[in-house]
């Protein structure tokens, strides 16, 4: 067994139906169920529906049993979707080395209609088995359980099966499809916001021009505001200014400063002594220092000369200048990067005209482009198709349908993500018949052995884990159930196929034979579950075909198909 395969190595039955108890060994290859009437095969499909999430039928819990318990363990990747989904579920896998692990599932029923799931040994909802299903097994049977059922899953099938050439202009179509809707939401979302941005193109125009009329500069807004200070209290700086201006001039006619600093450096350097003329130089050092500064006193004196009530009034208003700004734009500086950087803005806004016309002459050729790999991609699945169908044809008319064709309709549809072919197969059971959909046009033996066929054709493109076939037999036999039954070997070539059947024909094929063994008390009936070799499969095989287990002709017969088969 190849390391990451899925496979269902065993499940286990317990009060489901007439089953009382019964371990079914499976393993890989194909599983042959077979049985009497009534012994309780569809018991089986029935039990592995539950394990896959299907509603649950109180009526199949055993009666006077108190729950009907289904059990299964799968041999799976132990990493990928299934073990994240287990995982996200709480669940855990047994690890058993080389990449594979084992999951167990369960689903218990009571006769009340309650139910409840385990995914890897914790309770989960349904639902997570559901999840599971689509990764682990296909089931087709006389309930028209169709895995193709949708348009898009027949279309992705063939894609599957067409391989390279789809694979090829599906990937162009893709990238055409992705860049055609990117512009076209571009050019929807620029012409949604054409108004706001005239809006805002205007707004930002005004706000421009305010801001140059004004003209603010970096930092004016604190000089003015300690230029307004000053102006408002110039009277009383003029007498601080004047009387510190006078004690240092001596324009008072008292000894100034200036005279006593001069007076004191001659008589410091007239001492002849070093100490005391160092200190006559710093003396002469205060003079400079003190006439500086009563220089600057006189300065000061004459701006306020100059100044006035006017100069006040001119930088109150324009300081109010510069609050409608800080009130428009949160400060002077933000204003003042409005101003920077508001051109780029105000150019980038009014090019949404040509920025329209070019994203519309982008957005055409892109469509342009889009048409045409949806074209080819259309002209690839059409030729496909007919591959397909013609292969699909072939395998019915060994199957017991002589007169049946399938056709594979691609016709045009609303342009997706996957192209715009809409991709149905059709079935003719016979001549003359119109083609229609296959789900509404094949009795259920048919249905399977349509189904039996695409998963023929489809096994190398398509991978599947697990087939599931219930009665895909019915209403055939001789060398078309022979044909059904290599089919079903084939199909198991590259899955697990499980198949119940009434055929020994089909039977014959299986790697693994099983059988539901009715039994009775008298007034209990149970059925349990053999697996078969040997005499006992010959035996099983012989009353599959003349009801006598004990017939030597049967039983010859029996030897024949096996070893046809095999």
């Amino acid at each position: 067994m190849a390391a990451g395969r899925l496979v269902i190595e065993q499940m286990r039955l317990r009060d489901l139906g007439v089953i009382a108890e019964a371990t079914l060994p499976i393993g890989p290859g194909f599983t042959a169920i077979t049985g009497e009437t009534g012994a309780g095969k569809t018991m089986v499909v029935a039990g592995l529906g539950l394990l896959l999430g299907q509603r649950a039928d109180s009526g199949a819990v055993r009666s006077g049993a108190p729950q009907a318990v289904v059990d299964g363990v799968w041999l799976v990747p132990d990493d990928g979707p299934v073990a994240e989904r287990v995982a996200e579920a709480g669940g855990a896998l047994e690890q058993l080395g080389g990449g594979q692990a084992e999951l167990l599932l369960g689903r218990t029923l009571t006769p009340e209609g309650r139910s409840r799931a385990t995914v890897g040994g914790r309770s989960a909802p349904v639902g997570v088995l559901s999840d599971l299903a689509e990764q682990l097994v296909v089931v087709h049977g006389q309930s028209d359980q169709l895995r193709l059922r949708s348009s898009s899953a027949q279309r992705d099938a063939l894609d599957r099966f067409a391989g390279s050439p789809v694979s090829t202009a599906l990937a162009d179509y893709v990238a055409a499809y992705d860049r055609s809707r990117s512009l076209e939401s571009a050019l929807d979302e620029l012409l949604r916001q054409r108004d706001a941005r005239q809006r805002e193109s205007a707004d930002l125009r005004e706000a421009l021009a305010l801001i140059e009329s004004v003209d603010p500069q970096p930092g004016e807004a604190s000089e003015l505001a300690a230029r307004a200070e000053r102006l408002a209290n110039a009277e009383t700086l003029r007498v601080a200014a004047s009387s510190a201006h006078a004690a240092l001039s001596g324009e008072d006619d008292t000894a100034d400063v200036l005279t006593l600093l001069a007076d004191a450096r001659r008589v410091l350097e007239r001492s002849a002594d070093p100490a005391l003329e160092a200190l006559g130089e710093q003396a002469a050092e205060l003079g400079y220092r003190t006439a500086d500064l009563a220089a600057a006193l006189a300065g000061f004196l004459a701006d306020l000369d100059e100044s006035g009530p006017h100069e006040l009034a001119a930088v109150e208003e324009r300081r109010a200048a510069l609050a409608v700004l800080a009130r428009a734009h949160g400060s002077v500086d933000a204003a003042l990067d409005l101003a920077r950087d508001g051109g780029l803005r105000l150019a980038e806004l009014d090019g949404d005209d040509a920025r329209v016309e070019t994203l519309r002459s982008e957005q055409e050729a892109a469509a342009a482009a889009l048409d045409t790999a949806a074209d080819t991609l259309t002209s690839a699945r059409t030729a496909a198709a007919a591959r397909l169908a013609a292969a699909v044809t072939e395998e019915l008319h060994a199957l017991a349908l002589p007169d049946a064709r399938v056709e594979i309709a691609v016709t045009p549809t609303t342009p997706g993500a996957a192209g715009r072919d809409e991709v149905v197969i059709l079935l003719a059971p016979h001549p003359g018949a119109q083609p229609r959909p296959v789900a509404r046009t094949a009795s259920g033996g048919e249905l399977s052995r349509v189904m039996l066929a695409i998963e023929v054709v489809m096994s190398g493109a398509d991978p599947v884990p697990t087939f599931v076939f219930d009665e895909i037999d019915a209403g055939i036999g001789g060398a078309a159930a022979i044909e059904v039954g290599r089919r079903l070997a084939r199909l198991a070539r590259n899955a697990q196929v499980i198949a119940v059947t009434h055929l020994a024909q089909v039977a014959a094929f299986a790697d693994n034979h099983l059988t539901v063994v009715k039994q009775s008390d008298g007034s209990v009936t149970a059925s349990s579950v053999n697996a078969l070799s040997g005499p006992a499969r010959e035996a099983e095989m012989a009353r599959l075909l003349s009801g006598l287990p004990d017939s030597a002709a049967a039983l010859e017969h029996a030897r024949e198909l096996l070893a046809l088969a095999h």
